[in-house]
């Protein structure tokens, strides 16, 4: 009989712990979701009329546009750039900057890969704007050098081509065609 008095207080101590933890868990979520809805009506959102908002729908254009970083002065990150220079703590820009980074970083391989150097080499720049650090972009460096080497190479390949080929055109220069 002693055991069934016993379970009485322990399940009402159990059933006292399990409403702590409800309890806590409706409470942190309800502070989460009003410090979120807080700090939106802090911020700018895109097109609410300020240049920060402007500028936040210009770079939703562009993201939706997959301009990552390219084309000069119209791509997604020289957007969030310049909200963060006008705000530099807007949580947005932040966030999508993070999100839009291997994305990116896709861009510009791509870019390597299809031989446009220069511009890859200014979407490069723009990507270590943001992370200078990086990895990845320290990977993309080392490809986008390569890749110049290669071109530097096929570039005095073709100019020993084109001199062998001049200096034996000087030498037949007083060569006649044949008459027909």
């Amino acid at each position: 009989m002693s055991s069934s008095n016993s379970t009485g207080p322990n399940r009402r101590g159990l059933l006292f712990v399990a409403f702590a933890v409800v309890l806590a868990v409706a409470g942190g979520a309800f502070w989460y979701t009003h410090a979120g809805t807080g700090a939106k009506q802090g911020g700018h959102e895109a097109n609410d009329g300020s240049d920060v908002g402007i500028l936040l729908g210009l770079a939703d254009t562009a993201y939706h546009d997959k301009h990552l970083v390219a084309p000069v002065g119209s791509n997604v990150y020289e957007f969030y750039f310049s909200v963060l220079q006008l705000d530099p703590n807007d949580a947005i820009a932040m966030q999508r900057l993070k999100e839009t980074f291997k994305p990116a970083c896709d861009a510009v391989e791509a870019t390597i890969n299809s031989g446009d150097l220069d511009e890859a080499q200014r979407e490069l720049s723009l990507l270590r704007m943001y992370d200078p650090h990086n990895y990845k972009l320290a990977l993309l460096g080392s490809v986008l050098d390569a890749q110049r080497v290669i071109e530097r190479r096929e570039h005095e390949a073709e100019a020993a081509r084109i001199q062998a080929q001049q200096a034996a055109g000087g030498q037949n220069a007083n060569w006649v065609y044949p008459a027909r």
